[in-house]
């Protein structure tokens, strides 16, 4: 959850008065009042809407979900001479991606620098991920001198002066001596190259994503024209990023103007600040929602939240703003009509049957499961159903049974085949945190299946799609001095807990540790794995100390 601050008396210049009404719509439009003075307003905006982290996004949404404003449109004047960036093949495997954009006729005050800064801060710890996935440079055009290029280079070759530094510094003194390369210093650690953009003169504009050049990336109350740039490994997470800027800036009273981006044999004009259309249907939304619904009521309510909508050809389609990153699918569209209609207007019905409930016996014993781990000073996990290949590749996995995301809008783009995969990401991405470090998850995973079930004569496919999901739980656990008699004894622990008795059958896993692996026999069936992690499956992620896992199919150990 982040926290929008906002002038008070600049938010009334857009809006208008604030009033106890008003600040019912900003609550009821999904961004909850915390505080409001006399100087300062204060919501909570949730993760989905990194669009509204800034007074002119904020104020725009603001006014469509009060009937008072038009659906935002965005004019992108073409790139004029030298509006051009280069990718050099030589930054590829550092931070391969840039999008970038060109802003003219600005009138910046320290109040609009801080609102910018601020933003541009506020995009780097939600969608860009602490400038993991997208970091932002921001640069006065009259220091630079067009065209851009951006670059790879060795340690001995970089040399700037960092904002706020004292003396010109190369990529690794930047990292180690200056306070913002150092917390920044692990998203560059073991590179034999330093992404540096560069402008035709060669002169240093910034080292993404760690920090600017004094002389050539400083924001005044002079500067009229900027460039600005955004660089990480994906153009999805890249281009929303500089969308929802372009979006706040313009509003500032600029001109945005489109760059050519040339990236070996692809060339592209940046930014694009068309909508994009997804189709959907009425009736979809209306049985999700359980109220009488015509396209008119739809498009109204869509318009409230700043999306367009029409019908053509007997397809009804939603126009999504370009800086609206969380709408990808029509449930997402349903969302936003209930927002709309209002939650208050939704009347409960009581069911015309009447049963007594229960919670579900597997439900019950998942439960007493996670209990009983936490009072072994266990903390429970719960990671994202999708990876990405590159997690797969450091496990010894066959490649022929990951299954692939069709289309993915993110670097997640494959279901994750098991739970193990997901606890050594944590333990690795937790490497500085006090050991010993003791975690688990109950999740599912999804594995390919294309076997028939044959009922009643029919031979039917056990999932229509060739995937089935499996409830899962797995455990690890790390220190200095941790191996396989420490899991063996909270197996044993867990399963006089169950009342199960089981067995391990010594195995081999290129995973684990030869003659430290075996699999888990309940009832004489397998129903899990446990091992001491090889060595070099710790290299790949890079984890110091010894890491012993198990990780089990509950619904075979339970007898489900």
């Amino acid at each position: 959850m982040t926290i929008l601050t906002v002038d008070r008396k600049e938010l009334e210049k857009r809006v208008g008065k604030i009033t106890k009404e008003l600040e019912k719509k900003i609550t009821d439009m999904g961004t909850p009042i915390e505080e409001v003075t006399d100087s300062e307003v204060s919501v909570e905006v949730f993760p989905n809407r990194p669009d509204l982290l800034s007074l002119e996004n904020f104020a725009r949404a603001l006014m469509q979900f009060n009937g008072k404003g038009k659906i935002a449109s965005f004019k992108i004047l073409p790139p004029e001479k030298d509006f051009e960036v280069f990718v050099d093949k030589s930054v590829k495997a550092v931070r391969p991606h840039t999008v970038c954009a060109i802003v003219k006729g600005l009138k910046f005050d320290d109040a609009k620098i801080k609102d910018v800064v601020d933003l541009q801060e506020k995009l780097h710890n939600s969608i860009g991920r602490k400038r993991a996935k997208v970091a932002i440079g921001i640069y006065p055009l009259e220091k630079i001198r067009l065209p851009i290029r951006f670059v790879g280079l060795k340690n001995e070759d970089v040399k700037f002066l960092p904002l706020e530094g004292k003396s010109e510094m190369n990529a690794r003194q930047i990292l180690k001596n200056h306070p913002t390369g150092r917390n920044y210093a692990h998203l560059l650690e073991d590179t034999e190259v330093y992404p540096i953009f560069l402008d035709a003169n060669n002169e240093v504009l910034s080292m993404p994503p760690i920090i600017n050049s004094e002389k050539t990336g400083r924001i005044t109350e002079t500067t009229k024209d900027v460039f600005i740039e955004c660089s990480g490994h994906n153009l999805v997470y890249l281009k929303k990023a500089l969308n929802i800027l372009i979006a706040s800036i313009s509003e500032m009273g600029g001109q945005v103007y489109g760059m050519n981006v040339k990236d070996g044999k692809d060339s592209y004009v940046s930014p694009n600040m068309s909508y994009e259309d997804l189709e959907f249907k009425v009736g979809d939304i209306e049985k999700t929602l359980g109220i009488g619904l015509s396209f008119k009521d739809v498009k109204k309510h869509l318009a409230r939240m700043g999306i367009g909508s029409r019908e053509e050809k007997g397809k009804t389609f939603a126009e999504i703003p370009p800086y609206r990153a969380d709408i990808l699918h029509w449930i997402d569209l349903t969302e936003e009509v209930a927002i709309a209609y209002g939650f208050d207007n939704f009347v409960p019905i009581i069911p015309k049957i009447s049963t007594i409930a229960e919670e579900d016996n597997f439900d019950k014993t998942k439960r007493m499961i996670g209990n009983c781990l936490a009072g072994l000073g266990m903390l429970e996990c719960s990671s994202f159903h999708l990876t990405t290949k590159k997690n797969i590749k450091k496990m010894h996995f066959d490649f022929n049974n990951f299954i692939e995301v069709e289309a993915s809008k993110t670097e997640r783009d494959v279901l994750r085949m098991d739970l193990t995969t997901n606890m050594l990401q944590i333990i690795s991405e937790n490497s500085d945190a006090a050991y010993p470090q003791k975690i688990f998850e109950m999740g599912r995973i999804f594995e390919k299946n294309y076997e028939k079930l044959e009922i009643k004569g029919q031979k039917l496919d056990c999932s229509d799609t060739g995937v089935v999901e499996l409830e899962k739980l797995a455990i690890a656990m790390v220190d200095e001095r941790m191996g396989y008699t420490e899991m063996k004894q909270v197996l044993d622990y867990l399963f006089k807990m169950l009342g199960l008795e089981y067995s391990i059958e010594m195995i081999e896993d290129s995973n684990y540790i030869i003659g430290r692996c075996g699999n888990i026999l309940v009832r004489g069936k397998e129903v899990g794995r446990i091992g001491e992690v090889a060595p070099r499956v710790l290299r790949n992620w890079k984890i110091r100390f010894p890491v012993v896992s198990c990780e089990m199919d509950l619904e075979k150990v339970l007898g489900n």
